[in-house]
Parts: C-alpha cells; structure tokens; sequence
C-alpha cells in the first residue's frame, strides 16, 4: 500500500499533474487515496527525503520546483521514465552515460578482480543466450550484472554509487520499449569487446569499446522511438 501511494503521488508530481507550487492536504489525500495517516505520512516522508515535496504546519505539503529534487534517485527516474518527460529523461542520462561508462571501463582495465572478470564473461554469456530466446527480461538482468559490475570494478565509490541510475536506464529502455524485439548481436559483440579489453588490461581499448555500447544504445532508442517522442 505505501509503494502504491508513494507511486501515484509521485508519478503525479513527475507529470505535472500536480504541479510546482501545488499545496497538498494530507486530509483530502487520504480520502482521495483511501488510506490510512500513518501509510500517508510514511509516503510524504519519502518524498521531502527526495527533496520533491516540503512539509510545513498550517501550510501543508507543498510540491517543489524540479531543480531542487534528487534528480538521481532511481524512483524519480523511474516515474520519469514511465511520463511524458521520458525521452528528454532518457537523453539526459545517455549523455550522464557517455560521460561515466567509458572511464570506468578504462579504469576496471587496470583494477578488476578476477571474479569481476569472470562476472563480465559470464554476463556477456548469459545475454547472448537470452538474447537468443528473446527473453528481454533474462536479457535485462544479465545487462544490468554488466554494467553494475565495471562501475564497481573501476575502484571509483562515486561511479559504483551511480550503478543503480545506469540500470534504471536499461530497465527503462526494455520496460517502455525502446529496445529491438530481439537484442542486436553486434551489440553483444561490442559488451565482448569491452569484457576482453578489461580482462587484457587495455584501458583504451575497454574506453573505446564502452562508448561505442553508450552510442548504440542511443541509436536503438532513437530508432525505436516515433517522431511524436513515443515509441515507435
């Protein structure tokens, strides 16, 4: 019930259904929600912890402009995602991406374990695989392992702490269908490409490689998307 109302509310305040300024009563809410003070306090909480919303007596809650919100939560990603501001979400963190991606990968080139190593491999099979079967979820999971796993291997806390935005990328991409019914093998090739350069310890060779998966992934989505900004 608390996901529930976290998530109407603030799918609500992404869209601009209620809009930067709007005072919500925590009153009407639950009248309107049909749930209890306590499930309402606990989702309002959340969302002042996300710098969304402003709680104040005799006020009420009030919704806040956008540039003051954790533009880096996954939750607010996600509710992007899932809005009308998904494609101008999606080109921001793709460029987030070409930023981040391709020196992680140069720095896992000279710091990654062998059990990191052999997570890469094993992601790489395991997308190949589902990609076969066309399993886009299995597919999404393994992609996840990838990515999460050389931010983590870069030896970089900063960019293993972005892990969960770059993965809400992905999810969001197969979840709204931004992805080819059936995952391009080149794009695989190109995740071997960058698997092989770390395990060999060539940081420019895994850098190239990564930003040219960041690229791809942007030109799948542009070619999945329709001229109106929707999916195609």
């Amino acid at each position: 019930m608390h996901d529930h109302v976290l998530d109407r509310l603030g799918l609500a305040i992404v869209s601009g259904e209620t809009p930067e300024g709007e005072v919500l009563r925590i009153e009407r809410l639950e009248e309107t929600l049909g749930v209890s003070r306590t499930v309402m306090r606990e989702a309002v909480r959340v969302l002042e912890s996300m710098q969304m919303v402003a709680s104040r007596r005799r006020i009420g809650v009030t919704v806040l402009p956008r540039p003051q919100w954790n533009l880096f939560d996954p939750r607010i990603i996600r509710w992007r995602l899932a809005g009308p501001d998904r494609m101008a979400q999606l080109e921001s963190l793709s460029q987030l991406r070409c930023g981040l991606e391709p020196v992680a990968a140069s720095l896992a080139a000279t710091r990654c374990t062998p059990e990191q190593c052999g997570t890469l491999m094993s992601a790489v099979i395991g997308m190949s695989v589902t990609a076969k079967r066309g399993d886009l979820d299995a597919y999404l999971e393994h992609d996840i392992a990838f990515h999460r796993t050389i931010l983590e291997a870069s030896g970089n806390e900063m960019f293993s702490a972005l892990s969960q935005v770059v993965a809400e990328v992905l999810a969001g991409r197969t979840h709204h269908n931004l992805m080819p019914a059936e995952p391009e093998a080149a794009a695989i090739r190109m995740h071997a490409d960058v698997a092989e350069a770390i395990q060999l310890g060539r940081p420019r060779a895994a850098e190239t490689a990564m930003r040219a998966i960041v690229l791809e992934s942007i030109e799948a989505m542009s070619l999945n998307t329709g001229v109106d900004g929707e999916p195609g």
